[in-house]
């Protein structure tokens, strides 16, 4: 196998904390929308709280229900694009900042996101990353249909860096979807699993293991040289 020349990576929750951008997204919320929540301290507490339980993807649905709120479509809808489009308070992992300072004079990087466009790119200039990597492919950019597992962002990567497959490596965190469209391609794929991590129990997609599992980024120098 050709020595690796390009290492891409996930974005949320492989170089920063993704429960930090929904903490931070709730308290924008929690501001914005005293008149129908109430005490924002007590609001975002609610929130954050649903957010580890059964309920962390309808968390906003529950807190309208507990107000009676329930049938207020437009108020959901606005409170989820306040979520969205908040100005997030989220800083890389220890980790990512070291890896990226120690990568990039050695590597092409590459970022590959899904997600809303324009909430994947308030996470990017929240965090001053966007000079760290060669190409940034954000997904919600083209039609829809083109997320991972989709090769598309993979493919253009390699493209865009000019490399071949063999020579990319990938580093991201939710083996229900971002390892199979690299693994066929031939890309070394390797699993960040954090404490915290919100994917970290997913179940792994046919054909999506990673072919290396760390629990922190300062052990993939090794991975990456022996490739």
């Amino acid at each position: 196998m050709p020595r690796i020349k390009a290492v891409i990576f996930d974005l949320d929750d492989t170089l920063y904390p993704e429960r930090a951008f929904a903490f931070s997204g709730f308290a924008a919320v929690a501001k914005t929308f005293v008149a129908a929540l109430g005490d924002p301290g007590t609001a975002q507490s609610e929130m954050q709280h649903l957010f580890d339980t059964q309920h962390r993807r309808s968390v906003f649905n529950e807190v309208l229900h507990e107000r009676r709120l329930a049938d207020d479509t437009q108020l959901l809808t606005r409170m989820i694009e306040t979520y969205r489009d908040h100005t997030p308070s989220i800083a890389l992992h220890a980790d990512a900042a070291a890896a990226l300072a120690r990568l990039r004079p050695r590597f092409r990087l590459g970022l590959i996101t899904d997600g809303p466009e324009r909430t994947q790119s308030a996470k990017i200039a929240a965090l001053g990353i966007a000079d760290s990597f060669d190409s940034i492919i954000l997904t919600d950019h083209w039609p829809e249909g083109f997320a991972k597992p989709h090769p598309r962002a993979f493919e253009e990567t390699a493209s865009r860096l000019g490399v071949a497959h063999a020579q990319c490596a990938y580093i991201a965190d939710n083996p229900a979807k971002d390892f199979v469209a690299p693994n066929t391609l031939g890309w070394l794929t390797i699993c960040i699993r954090r404490e915290q991590g919100i994917y970290i129990d997913a179940p792994t997609a046919p054909g999506g293991e990673a072919r290396h599992v760390v629990d922190s980024l300062q052990t993939i120098d090794e991975i990456i040289e022996r490739a």
